[in-house]
């Protein structure tokens, strides 16, 4: 039996979030598989990825294609140029893309074009929003990948009415919550919420989709339910700087970051984040892994969007989808302090979903 080239694909942050685990499991069978990880540079930051790999233990990519942010045409054509030679160059028997980015299409569509059999984790979630472009990004991958791992049944689902093939469909798990689950205890003895000061309950927020940053309208409207919730508990913004613009541009935003009801802070490595999720009260995002990552915590969320493409954490765990509109958001902030946090770890995410994604390799490959 010959040993494998397995060529793993990073473009974003939470990318390193689900590699982690994957390139763990298959260090651990080196027999079997060698791999390597290649960094689009999609999205970079020198000090916040050296974070990522110092604190997950992923190792440095083997290559750096360093494309940087642009519009989605050039950046995915320019991710497709620069991946092509390292493809043609390293061979691999199978290159495994991860999540929704321009990485995950652009790399999938170079390597079917080329021959060279594609696996995608988180494969079939879908938000029904062709607005997104996360949304095609994730139908395209799906249409041309040979393997696909998902997180929830109901992505399985979601494929076969596709017409995907259901022989390509596997159920693995959430490889998000193996790494939360490999580091919750970790990220606990940081005790970040004591670091900042912060004794009682708050509220943990994030935002980034532009659809909410980039509009004044909607971001107005998510300040002012803000500037409510804040009434009752301080709210953490771990910003980024394209947001904090934002925020500095935002009437009511600029007067609740000045009066410390809305406390800005500088992006957050893995861990401490984990830490501060995990103490929070509530959780406010427009991510989707964090509507995973809280539904894992037991920590409750109130999703800033009109849809998720992860309903399990609405049906099974502590996630609920308020929009942006302010009334529905403090429709939903009311609820849960009245009924508190409810919800149950869904099936599968009992931080072995890599492992069983190295199995499926292991038994189908040639």
């Amino acid at each position: 039996m010959r040993t494998l080239r397995i060529l793993n694909v990073v473009g974003a942050r939470p990318n390193f979030i689900k590699i982690m685990p994957i390139s763990l499991s298959l260090s651990r069978r080196p027999e079997r598989f060698v791999s390597s990880i290649v960094h689009t540079g999609q999205h970079y930051d020198e000090a916040m990825s050296q974070v990522f790999f110092d604190q997950l233990g992923i190792p440095r990519p083997d290559v750096d294609l360093d494309v940087g942010s642009d519009t989605h045409a050039r950046q995915t054509a320019a991710i497709m140029v620069a991946f092509e030679p390292v493809l043609l160059d390293r061979s691999p028997d199978l290159v495994l893309v991860v999540g929704d980015v321009n990485s995950t299409i652009a790399c999938a569509l170079v390597a079917v074009k080329r021959g060279v059999p594609v696996a995608h984790v988180e494969a079939g979630l879908r938000s029904f929003d062709r607005g997104m472009p996360e949304e095609i990004n994730r139908v395209l991958t799906d249409q041309i990948a040979d393997l696909l791992f998902t997180t929830e049944r109901s992505a399985g689902d979601n494929l076969a009415r596709e017409g995907v093939d259901a022989s390509k469909v596997h159920f693995v798990g959430n490889v998000m919550i193996d790494t939360l689950l490999a580091h919750r205890t970790k990220a606990r003895t940081l005790d970040v919420p004591g670091g900042l000061g912060l004794k009682d309950s708050f509220a943990v927020l994030t935002l980034h989709r532009p659809s909410n940053v980039d509009e004044p309208k909607t971001f107005e409207r998510l300040m002012t339910a803000m500037d409510r919730i804040s009434e009752d508990v301080p709210i953490v913004f771990p910003v980024h700087p394209r947001t904090r613009t934002a925020v500095d541009k935002s009437p009511i935003g600029a007067r609740l970051a000045k009066s410390g009801r809305l406390r800005l802070l500088d992006p957050m490595g893995y861990l401490e984040f984990l830490g501060l999720m995990d103490a929070s009260r509530v959780v406010l995002t427009d991510s989707g892994g964090i509507q995973e990552e809280t539904t894992a915590l037991g920590i409750s969320c109130l999703t800033l969007r009109e849809t998720t493409e992860r309903p399990i954490t609405v049906t099974e765990g502590t996630n609920r989808v308020v929009g942006t509109n302010p009334e529905r958001v403090l429709a939903g902030w009311d609820e849960v302090r009245r009924d508190g946090t409810a919800g149950r770890i869904p099936e599968l995410w009992d931080g072995h979903a890599a492992e069983r994604i190295v199995e499926v390799l292991d038994r189908l490959l040639p």
